[in-house]
């Protein structure tokens, strides 16, 4: 029994490290999971081009699937993911890989039917908090994913709080580092609640780019980033923000005003990248 499905990447709008509550939106570009459903006792997993990889997140969701859907016939498997996203660059890719892996899992079971598309997106969160992956949780990352569109979520109870479905132009600039969320420093980033709590307010009414802007300001004096992008960013479009706990950037806004953002994080090393928002989140493949 084998299963596919592809997974969003998204950018963020509300870091939820300061307060819990977070935002983010679906960008066009994916994670793909094939999962392979047998009789077979335990599951194994491997991502395309990372042998060294850690897959234990991908192995806890079919793990967490097959547990509450399998049968005698449906034990254990293997999960291989590949992703256009690079990994620990603050674009999601574990929650897209999460999302991806969990609905190829239902597929492999003939069971999507059987939980609802948020429902999806809380397992993948679950076994992310299981493996310690994530500090919050990341149910901002994993709706805007799994659902399309730009999302609002209190992390703490993952509800979702909002969601609505956007046609940006975005581009992404991501250097060569590599920083992963759950090495953030939690306690620096709470002190700047007050500026989060702005940010949430700006999203709730639908600033989803104002408060990009002010998250952006806010989280890379927390956590040690160069303001220069976000400057760039600004003197062209409403909407630029550190993406997670970066290293990414990401821009929103009409396609020609991105092309002169690029212009300027084009000399940046790393790659830059111009794509859309996403509305349609995680499907079967």
């Amino acid at each position: 029994m084998e299963g596919k499905a592809v997974a969003p990447a998204a950018g963020t709008v509300l870091n939820a490290l300061a307060t819990g509550r977070g935002s983010a939106f679906a960008i066009d570009e994916y994670t793909t999971a094939t999962v392979e459903v047998t009789t077979e006792t335990g599951v194994t997993g491997a991502i395309d081009g990372a042998p060294e990889a850690d897959t234990r997140l991908i192995e806890r969701c079919v793990e967490y699937v097959i547990d509450a859907h399998g049968d005698q016939d449906a034990s254990g498997g293997h999960v291989y993911t590949e992703s256009e996203v690079p990994m620990a660059s603050g674009l999601k890719s574990s929650s897209a890989a999460a999302n991806a892996t969990v609905m190829a899992t239902l597929e492999a079971l003939d069971a999507t039917d059987q939980m609802s598309r948020a429902d999806m997106a809380r397992l993948g969160v679950m076994a992310a908090r299981d493996v310690g992956v994530t500090i919050t949780g990341a149910f901002d990352d994993a709706s805007a994913s799994m659902l399309g569109g730009v999302t609002v979520t209190d992390n703490e109870t993952d509800d979702l709080l909002s969601r609505e479905a956007v046609e940006w132009d975005v581009l992404v600039w991501s250097p060569p580092e590599q920083s992963f969320s759950a090495d953030a420093d939690v306690e620096r980033c709470k002190q700047i609640a007050p500026m989060a709590r702005l940010v949430e307010d700006l999203a709730l009414d639908g600033e989803y780019q104002r408060a990009m802007t002010v998250n952006g300001l806010a989280f890379c004096a927390a956590l040690g980033y160069d303001t220069d992008p976000l400057v760039e960013g600004m003197a062209a479009v409403e909407g630029v923000s550190l993406s997670g706990t970066g290293p990414s950037f990401t821009a929103v806004g009409d396609r020609e005003a991105l092309e002169t953002v690029k212009s300027y994080w084009d000399r940046r090393d790393g790659e830059t990248l111009l794509t859309t928002t996403q509305t349609a989140g995680t499907q079967t493949a």
